[in-house]
């Protein structure tokens, strides 16, 4: 039970840290989001002296990981949790202001009351992989970026617009060849992709993403936790006599969800078990949207499956 708790509310340039201390006041300061802030945020809650407090951040990918995985590795308790599970806190407390410091406030608060477990940091190769897969996927929108002005820049720029996308996608294939090196040199993830690879509609970029989302260090015990992490659980709206329209949270990894809807369309086609289960809920008048939906979710469920089991896909297999 941490009776001090500190949260970060984060930023691209900067953070706002607000120390809770166990008499209930606050303490607050503004840091860079860099080595040296994080390096400054540390030296202040030292000041404090005794017990290290719990330190709460919320999941915001590239901006949250650099900070988390400093206090970590320095022996800080750190926890970081999705933003929904923040926002949902939120409203709990009618909270209306919105500002850096006042979020950084009811992120102390969220942790004082609801004492989230430890964040384990990702292994190094993991951590690099989701950095290059990051980058694909910024090279990618930067490339399709370009291809859009082509249609409609004039004559004068079509020069610079295809250097521009030459270089880009140079920039792109040499990403992609770091990330098969990456997972070909490692006899862990080899062995893994190996397996996803396996999967009816998962092919080495599905696999490399399969490898990130469902990495051991998240210790995820069951499928239905790594679709939440994915953001790929739904969200049932319903009320006495009223049904309102299921969605998904989409409260988890975008990129993940991205990288896995034309895998989950092919796999409509060329997976048994996917083909299967998409002709059950179009027989329950499901339209294709949430078929697509339900195809990545379940997609990822067998992924899980094959990853914990460590057996390759069968086809004929059926739960007991």
């Amino acid at each position: 039970m941490h009776t001090t708790t500190v949260g970060i509310d984060i930023a691209k340039a900067k953070f706002d840290a607000a120390r809770l201390g166990a008499d209930g006041k606050h303490k607050h300061r503004k840091f860079a989001n860099t080595p040296v802030g994080f390096a400054e945020l540390a030296a202040w809650l030292e000041g404090f002296g005794g017990e290290r407090p719990l330190v709460c951040l919320e999941a915001t990918g590239a901006y949250s990981v650099p900070v988390a995985e400093y206090l970590a590795d320095q022996g800080w308790p750190v926890s970081v949790v999705n933003p929904a599970c923040i926002a949902a806190f939120a409203k709990t407390g009618l909270s209306r202001a919105k500002t850096d410091k006042a979020d950084a406030k009811l992120i102390a608060r969220f942790a004082r009351e609801k004492q989230p477990g430890p964040w384990t940091p990702p292994p190094a190769n993991i951590r690099l992989l989701q950095a290059l897969l990051r980058r694909a996927d910024d090279l990618q929108e930067m490339a399709q970026m370009e291809r859009n002005r082509q249609g409609t820049a004039g004559t004068d720029l079509e020069g610079s617009i295809q250097t521009v996308l030459e270089s880009l996608e140079a920039g792109l294939e040499a990403v992609r060849q770091r990330i098969k090196d990456q997972v070909d040199g490692d006899p862990d993830l080899r062995g893994r992709a190996g397996l996803l690879a396996s999967i009816p509609g998962v092919g080495e970029a599905t696999a490399a993403h399969l490898l990130v989302a469902l990495s051991p260090h998240y210790g995820f015990e069951n499928a239905k936790q790594a679709a939440a992490h994915a953001g790929l659980d739904v969200r049932i709206r319903q009320s006495g006599q009223w049904k309102g329209q299921s969605k998904m949270t989409k409260c988890g990894d975008p990129l993940l969800r991205k990288a896995l809807y034309m895998p989950a369309v092919a796999a409509q086609r060329w997976n048994p078990a996917v083909s299967a289960f998409r002709d059950r809920l179009r027989a329950n008048g499901k339209n294709g949207k949430a078929i697509a939906c339900a195809a990545m979710r379940k997609l990822l469920h067998i992924a899980f499956a094959i990853l914990k089991s460590g057996k390759p896909f069968d086809p004929q297999y059926k739960p007991a």
